[in-house]
């Protein structure tokens, strides 16, 4: 029988699918594991559900052996796997797409309405117990309606956040490497690059991060955006932190919002020092029925290698 490694706690009765199967040591806590834990656990796997804190490299793949198959992502990114050492040695990458797209983009327009309505800065204020009074400047915000929002990556997930934008009566215009489909584009407009952040008074950032778009919101992009504009960001890397940090202490944007960093769980101090940035603990995915649906697929796609068939996520070779 072949032996698994899950790295994570995943949601309840995604592991205990795997056991008529496989035999599954599996790291059942919430914490990652240490890379000197993870490298002891893979030796002699032939598969492994892996989450984003786990770094797959030459390094990994040496301490799992030859019979290593699969990486399973417990994620739809796959930035913390070397895929080009993965199919130097055979190994099988795979993700978890698709069943997060709803959940995120419904978390993203949280994320995009606690920002321009500033519903963190009030919360605080209740909570710090000072004296306070409705006043008509009373922590006025960014009125949505008829106000163009932005979308910097049209995937599955820009796409939701496009379509949830009819109900608000906003414009929406995008950015992909090319045009959509007119049936995908949800309404939206194609925007070249500098002429989307010259236009939108709201600009969330959805795209993949790549070699590509690794830093690519950094000062001078930012500095494109209109004074007063908004950016909400639900990927990590592809914004550059301390630029934002940099833009909302200036004054040049109102406000940010933030799910995913790039140095998780650390964020950058000053990023936590600006009043107007709503900071959130990488929750774009976290609903029950989501997690849930990504352990299983990933867990399907573990077993399907396993048993001489082919991941139905299948991210490379």
């Amino acid at each position: 029988m072949d032996s698994v490694l899950v790295t994570r706690r995943l949601a309840p009765g995604v592991v205990e699918r795997l056991a008529p199967h496989v035999e599954v040591t599996s790291h059942d806590e919430v914490r990652p594991m240490t890379r000197a834990e993870l490298l002891a656990a893979v030796h002699g796997k032939a598969g492994v559900i892996t989450t984003l804190d786990d770094v797959v490299d030459a390094e990994f793949l040496a301490a799992a052996g030859p019979g290593l198959r699969i990486v399973a992502n417990h994620a739809v990114g796959t930035h913390n796997i070397d895929r080009a050492a993965c199919a130097a040695r055979g190994v099988l990458v795979s993700n978890t797409p698709g069943v997060l797209t709803a959940a995120t983009a419904d978390f993203t327009w949280a994320l995009l309405l606690a920002a321009t309505r500033r519903l963190g800065e009030g919360e605080r204020l209740l909570r710090s117990g000072e004296a306070w009074a409705w006043a008509p400047t009373l922590l006025l915000g960014m009125e949505l309606t008829g106000t163009r929002l932005g979308i910097l990556g049209m995937g599955r997930i820009g796409q939701a956040v496009a379509r949830r934008a009819v109900g608000f009566e906003m414009p929406v215009a995008y950015h992909n490497r090319s045009r959509l489909p007119a049936a995908d584009e949800a309404g939206a407009e194609w925007l070249p690059l500098d002429e989307l952040f010259a236009r939108s008074q709201v600009l969330v950032v959805t795209c993949p991060l790549s070699a590509a778009t690794r830093h690519l919101v950094d000062r001078h992009r930012l500095a494109q955006l209109p004074t007063g504009a908004v950016v909400v960001s639900v990927v990590a890397g592809v914004v550059n932190e301390e630029d934002l940090a940099e833009s909302l202490a200036s004054g040049h944007l109102a406000a940010a919002a933030v799910d995913n960093f790039e140095r998780e769980p650390a964020v950058p101090a000053a990023l936590l020092a600006q009043p107007n940035a709503v900071l959130a603990p990488h929750l774009g995915s976290a609903t029950v029925q989501t997690r849930q649906a990504m352990g299983n697929l990933a867990v399907d796609n573990l077993l399907a290698v396993l048993t001489g068939g082919q991941p139905p996520t299948l991210v490379s070779p």
